[in-house]
């Protein structure tokens, strides 16, 4: 069992302890010399136990000798023992590391230096488009899920030729909950009636019925008419200046071929012209009439709103593939604002949009996992993806591939139909993260960032309780709701 078998600490350099089993302990000590610097002094201890993951407590107070000096322990990610516990006991801090070793160098880049995503300066409307023939109770649910998502303003869309009969209601059952309203109509009437009944914000009024917004406490949303003449807005901007009526300005941006990029070209223009007026972009007619993935759509528009200081964004969810509109722009809000903050380009600060890409996919390289599968010695698959495909080890061989129905006649589990399932699952669970480039650990569900969770916990980041659950320490199956047989080959 090796301990402490680094040099003696530098003068002020702090001395961490990093645990570890046999199999991971060569390439932990990799890192640990590409890690040290004179802040840090990294000590790679073995516990004595081939996979650190299968540690307990309990046997890393009976194994492990604090190396001298060390202020604080590195757990491995995946430990699943009580760290306030072995606190107690060693009287020293614990705390878990990365799942991955090849995390660790970010792991302590940034563990005093974590991006705060609490804030950003961009507010959220969200659009229910047929609220006119929604029911109170499929509004209000409505409404609920997309304040859950991130937005601060209900935007009630009417629909033409629909009567609104319970526009008021609806607007007095969403601020009993607490909820800003907007209210977007082409009908006169239904916004007289809106800001009369106390909605908030009023969309989208242009320089032809400007009055309206004299009538109620409702702040208006101003648009061009037609969408593409900039002075029209521009009029109606300065009207509201010289009644001292506070307003946004949406100069509308255009679906792409239909004048996309002219219409960037107007907010530009528009906050030259204004530099401290409140500005909204609507993303609908890019997100919802582009073919391609939201996530990445929003974080390039985000980079607009946040060069321009943007202050609002209307979203629309009407689509399925723009489900998560809301989630994204939220989450990129606060990256945006993080890094702008920062006077750092959008990269490192959660990758919450990263949905089908990784910058850093395979925790190991194919000569890597080769190194680890020689020294394993007991019949449990471990599961990894690398750059040349999906590699399944025990000790009684070591499989590569891109398909999973391949490795079936090599695995040995006719018989066993619940290893067959598990090994099924994780297999093709790894082959989706080989294909698109993301990070695959064995029993752990693929992270989609916030185009679905995909992690085991709820919106609110709670873990779901009733989710199937792969992850505790064991045997390769011990923790599924899967039957198992007890694996006597692991010391």
């Amino acid at each position: 069992m090796a301990e402490d078998t680094e040099k003696p600490a530098g003068h002020g350099a702090e001395r961490v302890a990093l645990v570890t089993g046999s199999l991971a302990e060569p390439r932990l000590v990799k890192v640990a010399s590409e890690i040290a610097s004179p802040a840090l002094d990294p000590v790679v201890v073995n516990v004595g136990v081939k996979v650190a993951a299968l540690m307990t407590a309990e046997i890393v107070e009976r194994r492990f000798k604090v190396p001298e000096g060390t202020s604080r322990v590195v757990m491995p990610g995946r430990f699943r023992g009580d760290l306030s516990r072995l606190e107690r006991h060693f009287g020293l801090p614990f705390e878990r590391g990365p799942d991955e070793l090849a995390d660790l160098p970010e792991h302590f880049g940034k563990a005093r230096a974590r991006a705060d995503l609490s804030r950003h300066d961009v507010t959220i409307f969200a659009e229910i488009v047929d609220a006119s023939a929604l029911s109170l109770d499929d509004l209000l649910s409505k409404a609920k899920r997309l304040a859950g998502d991130g937005a601060e303003v209900i935007d009630l869309g009417c629909l033409p030729d629909t009567p609104f009969p319970h526009l008021e209601a609806a607007i007095a059952a969403l601020k009993a909950e607490g909820l800003k309203v907007s209210v977007d109509s082409f009908n006169p009437e239904e916004l007289s009636r809106a800001t009369r009944a106390g909605a908030d914000y009023l969309l989208s009024l242009t320089e032809h019925n400007l009055a309206i917004a004299e009538e109620g406490p409702a702040i208006p949303v101003l648009v061009p008419s037609p969408p593409s003449d900039l002075a029209s807005l521009v009029r109606a901007i300065e009207a509201c200046r010289a009644k001292n009526i506070r307003f946004l300005a949406d100069p509308i941006l255009e679906p792409i071929h239909y004048g996309f990029t002219a219409s960037l070209e107007r907010y530009a223009a528009l906050r030259r012209q204004y530099p401290n007026i409140d500005i909204l972009m609507g993303i609908g007619n890019v997100t919802e009439l582009t073919d391609a993935d939201t996530t990445g759509i929003n974080a390039l528009l985000m980079g607009v709103i946040s060069e321009l200081r943007l202050n609002a964004v209307l979203a629309v969810q009407v689509s399925p593939h723009c489900r998560t509109a809301v989630k994204e722009f939220d989450r990129a809000r606060r990256e945006f604002f993080a890094a702008r903050e920062a006077g750092a380009l959008p990269q490192g600060f959660g990758g919450g949009l990263m949905a089908l890409r990784d910058r850093r996919p395979y925790a190991a390289s194919p000569d890597e996992i080769d190194d680890l599968a020689k020294e394993v010695r007991d019949r449990n698959y471990r599961i990894m993806a690398a750059e040349d495909g999906v590699h399944v080890f025990n000790r009684d061989g070591h499989h590569i591939g891109t398909d999973p129905f391949a490795f079936f006649p090599s695995l040995g589990v006719e018989d066993d139909a619940a290893h067959a399932f598990y090994l099924g699952v994780e297999t093709a669970r790894a082959e989706i993260a080989f294909r698109l480039g993301k990070r695959y650990a064995q029993d752990e569900a693929l992270k989609w960032g916030v185009a679905g969770r995909g992690d085991g916990r709820d919106d609110n980041g709670k873990v779901d309780p009733h989710r199937l659950t792969f992850d505790k320490a064991g045997s390769t199956l011990t923790g599924s709701t899967l039957p198992t047989k007890p694996d006597k080959s692991e010391p």
